[in-house]
């Protein structure tokens, strides 16, 4: 099978729907295919059953036996493509880089970068005791690990 074939009939999927985007994409040695897409206000189920019709109906099943998985990140998975980011402004995300790990809340996803803040308790610079401090992290893309979103109940 063909996988630029098949990829660009998800991008033709999925360009129907400009709040939808590719997040990961995936054929197996055994023909398994795996798109992993997300949206902007999330991903509606009609929306995975459109995309996987079109794949489905655009490849001739009497030349190629295959399996098609459509789904949507869990909320498990690391962050991949920028567009994440500027999904989960305002959330809480952590995030690892080859230096530190940062925790706070994402306030801002531009192209190059991402700005975290939180606050944190921090001795006195005069005297004893602690004081709450505002924090700021500037992370370019490049120097992330890992990072994924933190659900707080």
């Amino acid at each position: 099978m063909n996988h630029t074939t098949v990829k660009s009939l998800v991008e033709e999927a999925l360009a129907e729907n400009e709040s939808l985007f590719l997040i990961d994409f995936s054929v197996s040695t055994n023909e398994k295919i795996q798109v992993v897409v997300d949206g902007d206000q999330g991903v509606p189920l009609n929306e995975c059953i459109r995309i996987s019709k079109h794949v489905n109906g655009n490849i001739d099943r009497e030349t190629y036996d295959f399996s098609l998985e459509v789904t949507t990140p869990d909320i498990s998975h690391p962050l991949k493509v920028k567009r994440q980011y500027r999904k989960n402004l305002n959330r809480i995300l952590k995030v690892t880089t080859a230096e530190d790990e940062f925790e706070g809340t994402l306030t801002s996803a531009d192209d190059h970068e991402i700005i975290l803040q939180w606050k944190a308790r921090e001795p006195k610079p005069i005297g004893k005791g602690k004081v709450t401090v505002e924090k700021t992290a500037t992370i370019a893309y490049n120097n992330i690990k890992e990072a994924k979103v933190k659900i707080v109940f």
